[in-house]
């Protein structure tokens, strides 16, 4: 049987040089939660999401990398 080579996590590198757009599943690896997570997240509006078609949701890479960069702000 033959190893797998471990996988290492994304960096805000990979984000900034990579696609405009990323999955619902790679935000969550960004961000370190589960993939669960990462679609409560987006249905509750605390990751901006981009709808193509009926289904496909789409985080747009720079909203995340500003997110992850500069935090979210709260308001009370």
């Amino acid at each position: 049987m033959a190893a797998t080579a471990p996988t290492t996590a994304p960096t805000l590198d990979d984000l900034r040089e990579g696609p405009p757009t990323v999955s619902i599943e790679r935000a969550a690896e960004y961000l370190g939660v589960s993939r669960a997570y990462g679609y409560r997240l987006a249905q509750n509006g605390h990751i901006p999401t981009i709808r193509l078609g009926a289904r496909r949701l789409r985080v747009p890479a720079a909203a995340l990398y500003k997110l992850l960069t500069e935090g979210e702000t709260q308001t009370s």
